[in-house]
């Protein structure tokens, strides 16, 4: 079978070329076609030469279109991989230091959190281009398979504003679950679950083994754990107040919710340094600058190592390959995916973009019923769709009422400062990233006459509660091994340069 598949972003090294690997290693794919599009040509040329590498030596007759044009690679595109982040690293470490000046401690701020708030405002307005040229270029009824974050927000204003078809993708779920079976001491397949929410806060509603529910044998299996309750801290408290365990990773979970990162001299308590993601200050942003300067440096050496090999049993668990076989197949697939609630999860709004189980087949997907969820498990979902939906409105109005009144709702946001001095950071926020938000061109004139009136509250010089410096690349050479697997899962979302012209 024939069809074509877009990689938007897809200058991302390690993404691009796993998610290749998995769709490549479907036999009824060996003449598909596939397109890279990227703005960054140089990294574009690197992975196009590393998947071309490795086209040709599983002895597949598929040439990669590469370019630099996005309508071209999208134009008669059946899928759309989206892997983008818009800004690059330059916009994401204003996510990052402007708002520890006001005490918001974030260990991503890519989701929620001003850094995911923000994040957000620069990705839908590019997010509406993209769709745009979508609309005009691509095969008629094609499907975006969104793996850009702030997941939420993308996925809500391409299905509600952008005119795509749009699913959104996370592997959250699958981390989780590989977490609880061990923790109870079992295989991942020997155990079943049902997880609902929202990304990134989404609940293992259900588990069982072999029939029998485990739910509630979960928290005292953690709290024994040797790892996981030093690293888990935060996922583990939540269990025990909420009853359910939390998808997402204890750094991330920690500055979705007020409680955790709100006091400086707390943070410690509840998370851990032995890897980025317990918790670290600025975590991500360190692993992604680690993981670009490393590659950028390396990619010589990745030339002369072996290709990776199109074998069924070598495929990751990205949901993005399976979905394709299902439909063009029939082969059916069971995930759990981002899409318009549509009343899928009864407790939580019909216009949110929720995750929930879902089933693939050439009819299409098919979203069963999960009904309500456990009720202190939908507040505090609804409490972030709230933060959510402003911010979406926001973006596409580019309203910055509604951005200040997101900024506002954010748990963690209003648990450190107060409204004047969030009116204030979000102004430095519009300024520091005037050249990706071109809706805002009005709002940003304003804010810098107020920044520049001289009448500013003070700020605090804040590095964070546990901030680790960036590894130069020749500490990074002392453990090469390490450094090639962080770039190559640091840079799911890639970069983009200005969108203001």
């Amino acid at each position: 079978m024939s069809f074509k598949i877009a990689f938007i972003g897809a200058g991302s090294i390690g993404f691009t070329r796993g998610l290749l690997r998995d769709l490549l290693a479907v036999s009824e794919f060996n003449q598909i076609e596939v397109a890279f599009t990227d703005i960054n040509s140089q990294n574009l040329d690197m992975v196009t030469q590393l998947c071309q590498r490795d086209i040709d030596e599983n002895g597949l007759d598929i040439k990669i279109f590469s370019t630099t044009n996005r309508r071209e690679a999208l134009r008669d595109a059946r899928y759309i991989f989206s892997v983008v982040r818009i800004g690059g690293l330059e916009a994401f470490q204003t996510d990052v230091d402007i708002p520890l000046k006001y005490g918001i401690d974030q260990c991503v701020g890519d989701t929620l959190c001003a850094g995911g708030i923000m994040y957000g405002q620069r990705g839908i307005a590019e997010m509406m281009e993209i769709c745009k040229d979508i609309r005009e270029v691509a095969e008629k009824n094609c499907l975006l398979l969104n793996y850009a974050n702030p997941m939420a927000m993308l996925t809500w204003a391409c299905n509600t504003y952008g005119g795509v078809r749009t699913i959104g993708l996370c592997h959250g779920v699958q981390g989780g679950h590989r977490q609880i079976a061990n923790a109870l001491g079992l295989k991942k397949e020997e155990v079943d679950i049902i997880c609902a929410g929202i990304n990134h806060q989404t609940w293992y509603i259900s588990v069982k083994h072999n029939g029998e529910d485990m739910t509630g044998e979960i928290l005292e299996a953690f709290e024994n754990h040797p790892e996981f309750s030093k690293t888990e801290k935060v996922r583990i408290d939540m269990l025990r107040r909420f009853g359910f365990y939390s998808t997402e990773s204890n750094g991330h979970l920690s500055e979705y919710v007020p409680w955790y990162r709100k006091r400086a001299e707390e943070i410690n308590e509840w998370i851990d340094l032995g890897t980025w993601i317990n918790g670290e200050t600025g975590g991500y942003l360190r692993v992604c600058t680690e993981g670009r300067n490393w590659f950028e440096t390396d990619f010589p050496n990745w030339l002369t190592e072996p290709a990776m090999e199109y074998k069924q049993e070598n495929r990751g668990e990205e949901h993005g390959s399976y979905i394709i076989e299902a439909l063009e197949t029939g082969r059916v697939y069971r995930g759990h995916f981002n899409v318009v609630n549509n009343g899928v999860i009864s407790n939580l709004p019909d216009d949110a973009i929720i995750e929930a189980p879902g089933y693939v087949d050439r009819n299409g997907i098919s979203m069963p019923h999960v009904g309500n969820l456990p009720l202190g498990c939908a507040a505090v979902c609804n409490v972030s769709i709230s933060v959510q939906r402003l911010a979406v409105e926001a973006a596409i109005n580019g309203d910055d009422f509604l951005l200040r009144q997101a900024m506002m709702m954010d748990p963690l946001v209003g648990a450190v400062c107060n409204p004047k001095e969030i009116w204030q950071m979000t102004d430095e926020m519009l300024v520091a990233q005037e050249r990706w938000l071109p809706q805002y061109k009005e709002a940003i004139a304003e804010a810098k006459k107020r920044l520049a009136s001289g009448n500013l509250l003070p700020t605090k010089n804040y590095e964070g509660a546990a901030r680790l410096k960036v590894k130069t690349v020749e500490e990074m050479a002392q453990n090469r091994d390490e450094s090639s697997k962080n770039a190559g899962e640091s840079d799911k979302a890639k970069e983009r340069p200005s969108a203001v012209k």
